[in-house]
């Protein structure tokens, strides 16, 4: 949607257009023009100060540099390991399962829109905390032999995909 500059503004019986709109005295500020010469102000050294490391071209420290001191990533302790092959599954218990009807079949898709798993990383496992007072399908991934056993007696089903 284009504006017209000639849209007039209303602002408390003050007429105001769009053309003649101004920013604040002070707002605007022309850059730092670096380098351009002695009678920029900011010529010869070019705010780099005279010598040193940070006056060069390509001059600075590395990230994490303290001069020489012992640096805080290195004065810390390390500890433990983290396993970059590490399986991350998601939990789900029997007593979650009551959400259901009798008979339901429940699967990765009715999980996630029942709102029991948010996300399924490296797939869900159904463990056995809880009791279940009615028969069930189950088809998951991975099932405890204790969430079985409940499944089962209940007179549901499980079965691994």
């Amino acid at each position: 949607m284009a504006l017209d500059k000639n849209i007039k503004l209303i602002v408390e019986d003050f007429e105001v257009r769009l053309n003649e709109l101004k920013p604040a005295p002070g707002e605007k500020k022309q850059p730092k023009r670096i380098g351009r010469g002695t009678g920029s102000g900011h010529g010869k050294t070019s705010c780099r100060g005279q010598k040193g490391q940070k006056s060069r071209s390509g001059g600075g420290v590395r990230r994490g540099f303290e001069g020489g001191q012992m640096p805080l990533a290195r004065r810390l302790p390390k500890r433990g390991f983290s396993n970059p092959f590490r399986k991350r599954i998601s939990i789900v218990n029997i007593r979650d399962l009551s959400k259901f009807a009798e008979g339901a079949t429940i699967d990765r898709e009715s999980l996630i829109s029942s709102g029991i798993v948010n996300k399924i990383h490296d797939g869900i496992k159904l463990l056995g905390y809880g009791e279940l007072d009615r028969p069930l399908v189950v088809k998951i991934e991975r099932v405890s032999s204790n969430a079985r056993m409940k499944i089962e007696k209940a007179g549901g089903s499980v079965k691994e995909i």
